[in-house]
């Protein structure tokens, strides 16, 4: 079993939800903390709040991994009378370190909107605003032929050579001949000062990720027997590259009424209540695609109108925006922010299977405390 320490940790879920698929001003990743310290009891949450860093505290945990960063805004002062603040001062005390992955989540392919897609069955699920891909690179590299396995081996270790999920350690090679001639303070490993060299080499073709240059350049040097290895890099357009955004869209198995959409809705994200902008001209349709994006996203409703979506579900609406929908002539349903903490789970039931594949010896937990700060009238 392998002992985490916070950068280990933050490390390799970074792999999976890289900090690039945040939204522009996102405060994602470390907000409370020391990551040099070891890691042994993870708490997932849906919030940060005075009740969930008490509970995080008797039951000794170390570290949460919250969906939504508990500061938004610099703290302008550290008054203990604050609860909020409190807060702060209370995770500090006992070395808790906080860690928020938000809109990077929500972008990330098999995150939390295809968790929210998986709950409502959606079907032939796609995303609803595209707005990112992976940016990808072609190195080229030329290696002395007896050398080129092992160089090989190094950059695909490293991660290149991935061209999808179901495909890695991808190259292509030519073989050829070298010519250089080290002059001056050079100390060539093959061939002699002031002479022309010729060498049999092997140019080896890979793609890889942007985020994976850094460690495939350093297996790369580490590998190579030239003192000055030759080699290009730049960018490339695939239309294969897998593409990141807000939102998904999917059919439901069946055609619905609205007066039996609802239900279906509320059972999904197990809430007591929705509300519901109508459109004079959508009253009587039939529900068939549905649009949906987890959190406050009401200002991209103009995607789901692009995707043809019959409903648009998404949380905390608006009045004017709620307006603007309405005479766009879109159907949407608000069950409330709160459908995010399908996240919980579902990062808890992540995390378990990184710690069975990685060997980690840690415990991980789910929050218990209900953050929901809204109750129904029905309910009192």
């Amino acid at each position: 079993m392998t002992q985490l320490s916070g950068y280990d940790f933050v490390a390799y879920f970074e792999t999976k939800v890289p900090l690039w698929l945040a939204e522009k001003g996102d405060p994602v990743g470390l907000h409370v903390g020391d990551l040099s310290r070891p890691v042994n009891k993870i708490m997932v949450t849906l919030d940060v709040r005075p009740e969930v860093v008490q509970e995080a505290i008797e039951k000794g945990v170390d570290f949460i991994l919250a969906h939504h960063p508990p500061i938004y805004k610099p703290i302008a002062r550290f008054d203990l009378s604050n609860p909020q603040t409190r807060m702060y001062a209370d995770l500090i005390k006992h070395d808790i370190t906080v860690y928020a992955a938000h809109t990077n989540l929500d972008n990330a392919n098999g995150g939390m909107n295809d968790w929210l897609a998986e709950a409502l069955q959606l079907n032939d699920v796609e995303i609803m605003a595209p707005s990112r891909t992976k940016q990808l690179k072609r190195l080229n590299v030329y290696v002395p032929e007896e050398d080129a396995d092992a160089v090989r081996s190094a950059i695909t270790g490293a991660g290149a050579g991935q061209i999808s999920a179901d495909y890695e350690d991808c190259s292509y090679s030519v073989k050829g001949v070298g010519r250089f001639t080290p002059v001056g303070n050079a100390q060539p490993s093959i061939g002699e000062l002031n002479k022309q060299e010729m060498v049999q080499e092997e140019r080896i073709e890979v793609i890889l990720e942007e985020e994976n240059v850094e460690a495939v350049m350093e297996a790369l040097l580490a590998s190579h027997p030239y003192e000055e290895p030759v080699y290009e890099m730049y960018s490339i357009d695939q239309l294969q590259s897998e593409k990141f955004g807000l939102g998904r869209v999917g059919e439901l198995a069946k055609e619905m009424t609205l007066a039996e959409f609802i239900p279906h809705v509320k059972e999904s994200f197990d809430v007591k209540g929705v509300r519901v902008v109508v459109p004079p001209s959508k009253e009587n349709i039939l529900i068939k695609r549905v649009a949906l994006c987890g959190g406050d996203a009401g200002k991209y409703y103009p995607d789901a109108i692009k995707q043809k979506a019959d409903v648009y579900i998404t949380g905390d609406v608006y009045y004017h925006t709620a307006h603007d929908m309405q005479a766009d002539g879109l159907m949407v349903v608000d069950p409330g922010h709160i459908i995010e903490k399908i996240c919980i789970p579902k990062l808890a039931t992540l995390l378990a299977e990184w710690k069975r594949e990685e060997l980690w010896q840690i415990d991980i937990i789910e929050s218990q405390t209900n953050t929901h700060p809204f109750i129904f009238d029905h309910e009192i």
